[in-house]
């Protein structure tokens, strides 16, 4: 059964629910839910991962518009690095107050209220390609203010998901999240390729609904999908952190990383790792100057990374990691390396192709097994604050790697810049196993064990 018919059937699934007065969880009506689908068996789950995979859907491929028309109007990488750039400056500004806000109030409106700016700020791109701006300023300036909407919500999303599911169920929450997210990455980008070329009537020509207008059409309609589903979820969050403004609660999320060495580790890892080993806003340029492809070749190398994350994500569905979690981690970012440089070295297709597939199946190794850390290690009490700083590392490593990236490229050339990345990407990751064991020696993803692996966790906790 092919990977897009299997999320559908889980996704359809159907549970009578109620709700646990103790931890406000939802309670699925089989107590012995199906090998691998544990998270399904709960409503809220269920609903948030069908909003979110649209929503990823639509941004997935409004980012392929955004990079074909800025590049078709200056014909320079170092303004695809700016897009990055223009994404995650809002990241670093409000990094602070949006961890405060996630650990303050009601998670679910904050993402709604980020989501519905994002609405706005995609009208505002659909308005300046219907209207054929060639401003790249003006771009630029949407860009910001959607990274504005994600600088709040990425704390948020992340602090959510630990009120969908019971904590026994967390990793194969993750899990199946990192395998929907992706499965929206292989239809996202080219489902925008396909948009932008699309051959379209007299009528809708003549209305200059062609090209990326026509793409940012579809990705507002996902972002209206997203509002509305997640409006219907039932979720209270435990009590939060009621304590009034001030720089110690707005620093907390950093010193509980510093203290706590395992996250400090993979949260950096990530970052240094990414930051080198990115190719994903030189796609363009090795599409149309390297393997000579339009924006339909550029949709299938967005694409292939996610193709071979979400056969990972199934397959660690069903087979979770259950020892020697940090071992696989470093194993997985290595590969991703390894990978990084066949692709910056490939003139085929095909063989480019199939190195991205790799790199999208290795990170997700490294996705889950971080993406548990962060949750399982962290009090729920710091979720948002944590959130925050992992979402710093996480925007450093995406939209500053993609201003990197186009730097890089500017200087020495594409393939240079992807081929040293990816070299760099492997030197990293032996040079963390050596200096965070901590990480390294990680066992199993549960709670007990990973804050064990924290000295004096409930010291640190009291301190903040």
């Amino acid at each position: 059964m092919r990977p897009v018919h299997i999320a559908a059937r889980v996704i359809g699934l159907a549970a009578n629910i109620e709700v646990y007065p103790e931890n406000r969880l939802m309670q699925p009506a089989s107590p012995q839910p199906r090998r691998g689908l544990e998270a399904f068996a709960f409503r809220n789950f269920r609903r948030y991962q069908l909003a979110r995979g649209m929503a990823v859907l639509g941004s997935e491929a409004q980012a392929v518009a955004v990079a074909w028309q800025v590049y078709s109007i200056t014909h320079r990488a170092i303004d695809l690095g700016f897009t990055g750039l223009a994404l995650f400056l809002p990241g670093l500004i409000f990094l602070l107050p949006a961890g405060h806000v996630a650990d303050r109030f009601d998670r679910r409106k904050v993402i709604l209220i980020c989501y519905a700016l994002q609405l706005l700020a995609t009208c505002a791109l659909f308005l300046l390609a219907w209207r054929d701006t060639h401003s790249i300023l003006s771009i630029y300036a949407v860009l910001f203010v959607i990274g504005m909407g994600r600088a709040f919500s990425s704390p948020a999303n992340s602090a959510f998901i630990p009120h969908l599911v019971p904590e026994k169920h967390f990793v194969n929450a993750v899990t199946w999240g990192g395998a929907i997210f992706q499965l929206a990455n292989i239809t996202g980008p080219a489902l925008g390729g396909l948009l932008f070329t699309l051959p379209l009537s007299r009528f809708a020509s003549a209305a200059r609904l062609e090209g990326a207008a026509i793409v940012y059409l579809f990705a507002i309609a996902t972002l209206i999908w997203f509002l509305a589903w997640v409006g219907t979820l039932r979720v209270r969050t435990e009590r939060l952190d009621h304590r009034a403004v001030s720089l110690k609660v707005l620093l907390a999320g950093f010193e509980y990383v510093r203290r706590a060495r395992i996250l400090l580790a993979s949260f950096s890892l990530d970052l240094f790792v990414v930051l080198l080993g990115g190719a994903v806003a030189l796609m363009p340029i090795f599409a149309h100057e390297i393997l000579h492809q339009g924006p339909r070749g550029l949709g299938l190398l967005r694409a292939a990374p996610a193709a071979g994350a979400v056969t990972m994500s199934l397959v660690l569905a069903r087979f979770p990691l259950r020892r020697r979690a940090g071992r696989w981690l470093f194993a997985g970012v290595s590969v991703f390396g390894a990978a990084t440089v066949v692709f910056g070295l490939s003139h085929s297709l095909w063989l480019s192709l199939i190195a991205l597939y790799i790199v999208g199946a290795s990170d997700t190794i490294s996705v889950i097994i971080r993406g548990s850390l962060l949750q399982l290690a962290t009090p729920p009490a710091m979720r948002g604050r944590v959130s925050a700083v992992n979402s710093l590392f996480i925007g450093a490593s995406n939209e500053l790697g993609q201003f990197e990236s186009g730097l890089t490229a500017q200087w020495w050339g594409a393939v240079r810049a992807v081929v040293i990345g990816g070299l760099g990407a492997l030197t990293v990751a032996g040079l963390w196993s050596t200096v965070f064991p901590e990480l390294r020696n990680v066992d199993e993803l549960t709670a007990e064990s990973l804050r064990k692996r924290i000295p004096q966790g409930k010291e640190i906790l009291s301190d903040l």
